[in-house]
C-alpha cells in the first residue's frame, strides 16, 4: 500500500475508535506527506540498527588473533556483509507478512512498511532479492561452508517466523540460536576452530539477551499481548531464565579466563565482563531491555564496560 492510500473503514482493535485513513494521524509529517518510495524509507525498512547484532561474526576471528591479518579481516567482513544482507531480507519479508498486525502495535505501527512509506509488494520483492543474494555474497569467502551457514541461518529464521515463535521455550532457544550461528559463521569465514568455551559463553549470553527482551516486552505490554507467545510466559519465569543464563555464563567465562588463558589481562577482563552482565540485568529489571541493540547504542555505562572489556582482551590476545 503506497503512502496516502485509504483503507476500508473499521475499528481500531487497540482502542475501539473508528479509523478510515492510513497512515495514522500521529505519524511523522514526512510520512503523511511523502510521495513515491524514498530510498531512505527502504533503508529504514531494512533495519540497519539491527546490523549491530552481526558484529558477533568478528568474535571468533578476534579471539583467535587473526583479525589483524588481511585474510582474517576480509573473511570476517564478507561474513558480516552476508549476514547484514540476509537479516535485512528477512526483516522485509516478515514486515510485509505482518503488516496488519504491526499496524495494531503501538511501536511497530510506525515502521516504514506498516505506515505506508514502503509498499508491501516492493517489500516482498526486495526481501526475496536480498535473501537470495546473501549466500551468493558469502561465497566470496572462497568456500562452501560460509554460504551453508548463511543458508542455515535463513532456514532457522524462517522456521522461527512461521512456526517456532509460537512454541513456548523453543522460541527463546531459536532466537538465541540465530546469535550463535552468527558467531559460528565468523569462525567458518576465517577457518579457525571453535572451542567449547566460546560456544558455551555465546550460547548463554544469547539466551540471557533473549529472555531479557521477552521479559521487557511482557512488562511493557501490561498483561496485554502485542506478541502472542508472551501469554505463555510470566515475568518470574523469564527472570529466572535470565538469571540462570547470566550466572552460568559468568562462571564459564571466569574458568576460561583464569585456566584456559592464563595471563594478567585475561583475568582483568573478568571485571568489565561481569559489569556488562550485571548492567544488562539491571536495565531489564527497570523495563528497558526490549531492544538490546538500543542499550549498546545509548547506554553509556554499558559502552564504557564494553570498551574496557575489548581493551583488556586486545592486550591479552595481541600484545602479550
Amino acid at each position: 500500500m503506497g503512502s496516502g492510500e485509504r483503507v476500508p473503514a473499521g475499528r481500531d482493535p487497540v482502542n475501539g475508535e473508528a479509523v478510515s485513513v492510513w497512515p495514522p494521524a500521529d505519524a511523522p509529517p514526512a510520512v503523511r506527506t511523502a510521495r513515491g518510495v524514498s530510498p531512505m524509507a527502504l533503508l529504514r525498512a531494512c533495519r540497519p540498527r539491527q546490523w549491530l547484532k552481526n558484529v558477533l561474526v568478528f568474535a571468533a576471528p578476534a579471539a583467535a588473533g587473526v583479525l589483524v591479518t588481511a585474510q582474517g579481516a576480509v573473511g570476517a567482513l564478507i561474513a558480516f556483509a552476508a549476514f547484514c544482507v540476509a537479516a535485512s531480507g528477512v526483516y522485509l519479508l516478515n514486515d510485509a507478512a505482518d503488516v496488519e498486525a504491526d499496524r495494531r502495535h503501538p511501536r511497530k505501527r510506525h515502521r516504514p512498511i506498516a505506515v505506508g512509506l514502503v509498499p508491501v509488494r516492493l517489500a516482498w520483492i526486495a526481501g526475496a532479492v536480498l535473501v537470495a543474494l546473501a549466500p551468493a555474497l558469502a561465497a566470496l569467502s572462497g568456500g562452501w561452508r560460509l554460504p551453508a551457514v548463511v543458508a542455515g541461518y535463513l532456514a532457522l529464521t524462517f522456521s522461527y517466523t512461521y512456526w517456532l515463535k509460537h512454541q513456548p521455550v523453543v522460541d527463546l532457544v531459536a532466537v538465541a540460536g540465530c546469535h550463535v550461528i552468527r558467531a559460528f559463521a565468523g569462525a567458518v569465514a576465517v577457518d579457525v576452530p571453535v572451542t567449547s568455551w566460546f560456544l558455551v559463553v555465546v550460547s548463554l549470553g544469547s539466551l540471557q539477551l533473549v529472555a531479557g527482551k521477552r521479559e521487557a516486552e511482557l512488562r511493557a505490554s501490561g498483561g496485554g499481548s502485542t506478541r502472542a507467545i508472551l501469554a505463555a510466559y510470566t515475568p518470574g519465569y523469564l527472570a529466572g531464565v535470565r538469571m540462570m543464563s547470566s550466572g552460568a555464563m559468568i562462571v564459564t567465562y571466569c574458568l576460561w579466563a583464569l585456566n584456559e588463558r592464563p595471563g594478567l589481562f585475561y583475568g582483568i577482563s573478568i571485571v568489565p565482563f561481569v559489569l556488562i552482565v550485571l548492567r544488562h540485568n539491571l536495565l531489564v529489571d527497570q523495563g528497558v531491555g526490549e531492544e538490546p541493540e538500543e542499550l549498546a547504542l545509548r547506554d553509556r555505562p554499558t559502552q564504557v564496560f564494553v570498551v574496557l572489556l575489548l581493551v583488556s582482551l586486545i592486550i591479552g590476545i595481541y600484545l602479550t
